[in-house]
C-alpha cells in the first residue's frame, strides 16, 4: 500500500493564537515507533496551558502540533517493534510536549511503548478521552498509594477528568469511595459510585462522620491538600496532581502518614518509563472491557477546523465532561 506522503494538521505558530489548519509532510518514523493514523485527540485543560506557554513544566516549541492524547489505527511499524501489527487499533498518551508532535493531525509517529490496544467496546472518540486522565489517576492510587481492597479512599474534585477515573478504578480495587465536588456535581459523583461530600463541608465533619481515610487523592491543589493531610488516617497515604503550592506537612507527620506527588509528563519529557504508561493504559483496556470503567464525555463535537472552539470551552470552565477532535 502506498505511504500518504502529508497530512493535514493544526499548528500553532504563536502562544495563544488561533490553530492553522496546515499540510504537512506525514512523518518519518524509527526502528522502535510506528506510525499512528490518528481518529481521534482528545483534550486536557493542560493542552490549554500549552497553547498559552503557561505550563514552565510543559514546553512545546513553536510551531507545534499539540494534542496528548489519541486514539487511531497502526499504518506502519518500525523494524524493531514486535507489539504491534499494521491494522491495529491503539491509543494513549503519545506527544504534544517537549517538542513531540501531539495528536492534532492526520498521522503521528508514536514510540510504541507509549501505546496499547484500543479497548474493543470503546469507540475512538472514547477511548482517546482516557490517556493522561487514566494514567495519572492509576500512578496516583495504584503506583503510589498501593491502594487495597477495603481501604477507605477521598477523591478530592471527582466529578473532574482525573477524578470521575480514580474513582471507577478504586472501586474496581474494591475500595469505598468518597468524593467531593459542588452540589450541582452530586449526581454525576454518585452515579460512578462514590459517596458524595460537599466541597464546602468543613473538613472536620467530614473527617468525624467518615471516620478519616486510608487514601486521600487530590486533584484540586492549593488549599485542598492542605485539607488532605487533615484528613488522612494514621498512616495512610496522600497523593497529589497539583501539589505545587507551599503546605505545612505537621498534620501529615503527626498521623505518621506518607505523601506522593505526580509529575505524568516525565516519560514523555525524558524518555523513561515510557513502557509502564503502554501497561498502564493496557490495564485501562482490561477494567473498561470487564465493564469497570468508562469516560465521560462532552457531547459536542469537534474537528481540526473547529478545535479552537473547543480549547475556548476548557477555558471558559464550560465543558460536561472530557472534550474530543475528531480527525
Amino acid at each position: 500500500m502506498t505511504r500518504q506522503s502529508t497530512m493535514h494538521a493544526a499548528v500553532l505558530e504563536a502562544h495563544n493564537a488561533p490553530l492553522r489548519p496546515s499540510t504537512l509532510s506525514t512523518p518519518e518514523i524509527g526502528p522502535r515507533e510506528v506510525l499512528v493514523r490518528i481518529r481521534a485527540s482528545g483534550i486536557n485543560p493542560l493542552d490549554t496551558k500549552i497553547h498559552a506557554g503557561a505550563a514552565a513544566h510543559a514546553r512545546h516549541p513553536l510551531p507545534a502540533i499539540l494534542g496528548l492524547d489519541l486514539a487511531g489505527v497502526i499504518e506502519q511499524t518500525g523494524r524493531d517493534v514486535s507489539r504491534f501489527n499494521r491494522g491495529d487499533e491503539v491509543y494513549g498518551m503519545t506527544g504534544g510536549v517537549g517538542g513531540v508532535q501531539g495528536s492534532l493531525a492526520e498521522f503521528a509517529a508514536v514510540d510504541a511503548d507509549l501505546l496499547a490496544l484500543k479497548p474493543a467496546n470503546l469507540s475512538m472518540r472514547e477511548a482517546a478521552a482516557l490517556p493522561l486522565i487514566f494514567i495519572t489517576a492509576w500512578e496516583g492510587l495504584i503506583d503510589r498509594a498501593a491502594l487495597k481492597a477495603g481501604q477507605k479512599v477521598l477523591i478530592h474534585g471527582g466529578a473532574g477528568g482525573v477524578g470521575h477515573i480514580a474513582i471507577q478504578i478504586a472501586r474496581a480495587f474494591g475500595a469505598d469511595v468518597f468524593a467531593t465536588g459542588s452540589a450541582s456535581q452530586r449526581a454525576t459523583i454518585e452515579g460512578f459510585g462514590a459517596t458524595f461530600i460537599d466541597r464546602d463541608t468543613a473538613i472536620a465533619t467530614y473527617v468525624a462522620e467518615h471516620t478519616g481515610f486510608d487514601v486521600v487523592y487530590d486533584t484540586v491543589g492549593g488549599k485542598v491538600l492542605d485539607a488532605s493531610f487533615e484528613a488522612v488516617r494514621r498512616f495512610g497515604h496522600v497523593v497529589s496532581a497539583l501539589g505545587w503550592g507551599t503546605h505545612g506537612l505537621a498534620p501529615l507527620s503527626f498521623r505518621a502518614a506518607t505523601y506522593s506527588g505526580l509529575f505524568t509528563l516525565l516519560p514523555l519529557l525524558s524518555g523513561e518509563g515510557r513502557a509502564h504508561h503502554g501497561e498502564i493504559m493496557a490495564e485501562a483496556a482490561r477494567l473498561v472491557e470487564a465493564g469497570k470503567l468508562l469516560p465521560l464525555l462532552d457531547p459536542r463535537h469537534f474537528t481540526l477546523e473547529n478545535v479552537d472552539d473547543a480549547y475556548a470551552l476548557i477555558r471558559d470552565h464550560a465543558t460536561q465532561g472530557k472534550l474530543v477532535v475528531e480527525i
